[in-house]
């Protein structure tokens, strides 16, 4: 059951995002939010004058007891059950294929993390993304076990299609359905109850267009997509749209689309990131990263700074290979390329 003093500090654009049916409320009581998303539920109130109070009848305290009553209402009737939210994850360790413990005890991973796996091909990265997404308690071949928030996760985590837990993105990512960009995005916006479908919509086309290599419109059939432009789309859909507090990746570099911004999208909408690689590029944005040895945990690093001052010369020789990239997808030769002898010598002499 919601209390008040579990949305005394959130704002009334927050309000909306996790309860969309809220604005229901404040049309059905004549309240004007307009130019106030920014302040409390209780700083929206308080912005009534005296005059306000008496000339409209207004009683504050009701007004708050009523918006509570009308929460979970809404709530029961839809069937949701109001969590605490996600604000930690924890793999407590398991065994490698060689039944061997794990090299470390536990590892937790906070909300607006971003976290890369690394490791050779087959070496378990994948098994310990269906670990998290499974929430495995000792029921897996790795024996692992996975905590939120430091506590054993509610069942629901595991069977109810309404409470997802991890929103995965996986490299092979085909549209099969007949509808345009706008229509798909629609279908997932009404399947969330979302009452702001406009703003979510323009939202998610412009963030995807920001990524993708190549840009689309809400016209276009999702089946015509590329594979960088469906990547885009489904990142920008997970983040502004899913409420799925965790997102698993699994190597995204060849998605044709600009990581770095992915990434940042993600954690700006307070979500917790794991991320399988094999790109130097991704490895270093991370915060930390977990190294896979055998189908076990064979230790965990964080990026330290000289690190991060190679990942800067790094993603400056990206942006020279993509620009050649794009180059050659325009049509043009190579043979003395400006941007390739700016930057020849400084990367080999």
């Amino acid at each position: 059951m919601i209390k008040f003093k579990n949305i005394e500090n959130m704002t009334i654009k927050e309000l909306e995002n996790k309860y969309p049916f809220s604005l229901s409320f404040y049309e059905n009581n004549n309240l004007n939010i307009e130019g106030f998303n920014d302040l409390t539920f209780i700083e929206y109130l308080d912005h009534f004058s005296e005059d306000d109070i008496e000339q409209w009848a207004i009683d504050i305290e009701k007004i708050k007891n009523d918006f509570i009553h009308y929460l979970n209402e809404m709530m029961m009737f839809l069937g949701i059950k109001e969590d605490e939210g996600v604000d930690s994850l924890t793999i407590v360790a398991g065994n490698d294929k060689s039944g061997n413990k794990e090299n470390f005890d536990e590892f937790t991973i906070n909300k607006g993390e971003i976290i890369s796996i690394v490791g050779p091909t087959g070496s378990g990265k994948s098994r310990l993304l269906a670990d998290i997404e499974w929430t495995a308690n000792r029921d897996t071949p790795t024996n692992r076990s996975i905590l939120i928030n430091h506590k054993k996760p509610d069942m629901k985590w595991r069977f109810s299609s309404s409470n997802k837990l991890v929103a995965q993105l996986s490299q092979n990512m085909n549209f099969v359905m007949d509808l345009n960009v706008k229509e798909f995005i629609e279908l997932h916006a009404r399947s969330r109850m979302v009452e702001n479908e406009k703003e979510i919509i323009r939202r998610i086309i412009e963030a995807a267009n920001h990524l993708a290599g190549e840009k689309f419109d809400l016209e276009t059939s999702i089946t015509n997509l590329s594979g960088g432009q469906s990547r885009a789309l489904m990142i920008a859909d997970t983040a502004i749209l899913s409420t799925s507090p965790i997102v698993l990746i699994d190597e995204i570099e060849n998605a044709g689309i600009d990581r770095k911004k992915a990434l940042n999208l993600l954690v700006k909408e307070d979500k917790i990131v794991l991320m399988a690689t094999h790109d130097p590029i991704l490895a270093l944005m991370a915060d930390k990263r977990i190294i896979i040895k055998n189908g076990g945990i064979a230790g965990t690093l964080e990026t330290i700074e000289d690190e991060k001052k190679l990942l800067i010369e790094l993603q400056k020789m990206d942006d020279v290979i993509n620009g050649l990239r794009l180059n050659l997808r325009n049509g043009e030769t190579l043979e003395n390329n400006k941007l390739l002898k700016e930057n020849y010598y400084a990367w080999w002499m």
